[in-house]
């Protein structure tokens, strides 16, 4: 516990600028109370006090605002920013040095009774509103755009966005901040990739109508000219 409580403390400087002192991380940051919470309720969980360890659990999410079961797995080094809204789910494994803002929902998608909520890599960032749902495996320094809803595996180095969330970027390296403003927008390429391919069709359609009214009027040139030919003689 005590270790956890160091380490805590260490990731939260290294990670928000704001923080002003070590007494503030203790009384005014919830993502750090839920998780020592979430160490009580885990280990009352672990020696089959169920009930218990759903009440750690409820009080934690009264007065932090974030819901964590306490059969979750939880790694080393989580800092949850700000935290309002988060759910992590009963199955749900989180790697080591992981990263949620608030109204993350790691959660499920049906009535499973195994493992039914996802298993997040190391180096992991979720952004803000995000939800990962579902057996789903999300590797290692994969970043999560703000509002996405993932629902298949993510291969690690990645960054994945939208609804449902798309794949934008692979091979990268390991992240230390998610930048929302940088991130792609599928939807908009692909729109954008729409009109592109319209404006093309519309070009070559004017070209084949322009190259139709040349032939024709060679051809009553033509016919023009046979006529006058004609009477001629």
């Amino acid at each position: 516990m005590f270790q956890t409580i160091r380490e805590q403390i260490k990731t939260i400087r290294l990670e928000d600028p704001a923080v002003k002192s070590v007494w503030e991380i203790f009384l005014c940051y919830p993502g750090f109370q839920a998780i020592l919470f979430h160490k009580v309720s885990h280990w009352l969980y672990r020696h089959r006090r169920f009930v218990l360890a759903r009440m750690v659990s409820q009080i934690a999410r009264f007065f932090t605002g974030i819901e964590i079961h306490p059969g979750a797995r939880i790694g080393r080094r989580l800092f949850i920013d700000h935290g309002m809204g988060i759910v992590i789910g009963e199955t749900t494994e989180i790697g080591d040095d992981v990263l949620l803002y608030q109204g993350v929902t790691l959660g499920g998608t049906g009535n499973e009774k195994d493992k039914r909520h996802p298993t997040l890599g190391n180096g992991v960032v979720v952004g803000a509103g995000a939800k990962v749902l579902g057996n789903i495996h999300i590797g290692d320094h994969v970043k999560v755009g703000a509002g996405s809803v993932v629902v298949k595996s993510v291969p690690s180095n990645s960054t994945v966005v939208g609804i449902p969330g798309k794949v934008v970027k692979t091979g990268h390296r390991k992240i230390e901040v998610l930048e929302h403003g940088d991130l792609p927008d599928p939807q908009s390429q692909t729109i954008e990739d729409l009109l592109r391919r319209v404006e093309q069709l519309e070009a070559r359609i004017r070209s084949h109508e322009s190259e139709q009214h040349v032939l024709a009027g060679e051809a009553v040139g033509g016919d023009r000219e046979q006529s006058s030919a004609g009477s001629g003689q």
